[in-house]
């Protein structure tokens, strides 16, 4: 028979068991880092990108035999293009309400109503992934955290990043997803769906990283995946599975960086 003075040691002992064990749980889960949310991420890319800078600053670099010139200032854009450095032989310009205009030896010309819309995004589109994450807090811009996880070793956010229809241009339909270091909250791999002619899908591989006056510029890498519209979740893998084909490489040229004075 169990006396009584050692039955209330015993219950004493695994109470103090139990104290002990919860105790351990409560430093556990205070020392286990905590998710941040998906604006924060997102928050941290822009800065590890050099987006304080960006926000005022004249950027400038070539791309594919033309040059581009970015002005932001203030919360106002000047985006530009011209087939020479000079700027001379022709220069399009877009501004912060999404206004096109070509000159041609300093002559404004006209442009078809039909062709400038189509001439305006590819202005944009070029000077929208130079900068990449900057951007990602425009309003029209939605940002979802769907998972944390690794490729080829290294850990990632992995964001679902859509458009709304009001402000999100007209390819507000188009999905995007970021692969945001959790270490240093770079942002490395990039995949989309695009629905302009007849659609697709594309992976980009971020590489030759430099740091220009305190901005990242990179590289990429283009892939296409064997199906039209996979979904971009499963992109990852079929890039550590070498199941992507190499569609061409996306090189930002010579990028300059001028802070302006009220940086």
């Amino acid at each position: 028979m169990i006396s009584k003075n050692s039955a209330q040691k015993f219950f004493t002992t695994h109470n103090l068991v139990s104290l002990i064990a919860f105790i351990g749980i409560l430093i556990l889960a205070s020392c286990t880092p905590k998710t941040p949310s998906v604006q924060e991420i997102v928050d941290n890319a822009i800065v590890q990108s050099g987006g304080t800078t960006i926000a005022n600053a004249s950027i400038q670099f070539k791309f594919r035999d033309q040059y581009y010139k970015a002005k932001r200032e203030n919360g106002t854009r000047t985006f530009e293009r011209c087939m020479d450095k000079e700027c001379i032989l022709q220069r399009d310009v877009l501004d912060s309400k999404g206004d096109f205009t070509r000159f041609r030896e300093s002559a404004r010309i006209h442009v078809p109503d039909s062709m400038k819309q189509k001439y305006a995004n590819s202005v944009n589109s070029v000077h929208y992934f130079s900068v990449l994450p900057y951007g990602l807090n425009d309003p029209a811009v939605t940002k979802e955290l769907i998972d944390i996880h690794d490729v080829k070793g290294q850990s990632y956010y992995r964001i679902k990043v859509t458009f709304a229809q009001e402000g999100g241009g007209e390819d507000f339909q188009d999905q995007y997803m970021y692969w945001i270091a959790t270490e240093d909250y770079t942002v490395d791999y990039i995949a989309y769906n695009y629905q302009v002619d007849e659609g697709g899908t594309r992976f980009r591989e971020a590489y030759n990283e430099r740091i220009v006056n305190g901005v990242r510029f990179v590289d990429y890498r283009n892939y296409k995946p064997e199906t039209q519209f996979p979904p971009l979740t499963d992109l990852d893998r079929q890039f550590e599975n070498n199941e992507l084909k190499l569609l061409s490489t996306i090189e930002t040229e010579n990028p300059e960086v001028t802070p302006l004075a009220n940086n």
